[in-house]
């Protein structure tokens, strides 16, 4: 089973515990939940890094250098 450090500041003593039901249960929605936001932080960047590849195959078709086409997209 899953178990949590807890640590006494004011004595200087750890004790390693159990974790009960319901922080196990916790622990899960919780990671459920990074999951989640981390897939949706990877399709954004994903869908920003397609959007100025497009970009930048625009201006390259209108004859821009790739310095100017840096200075646009800064």
């Amino acid at each position: 089973m899953a178990t949590k450090l807890i640590v006494d500041c004011s004595t200087g003593v750890t004790t390693e515990v159990e974790l009960t039901a319901e922080e196990v249960a916790q622990r899960e929605v919780d990671a459920a939940a990074w999951a989640v936001a981390e897939a949706e932080r990877e399709t954004e960047a994903t869908a920003k890094a397609a959007s100025k590849a497009s970009a930048v195959a625009k201006l390259a078709a209108l004859g821009l250098t790739e310095g100017e086409v840096a200075a646009l997209l800064a």
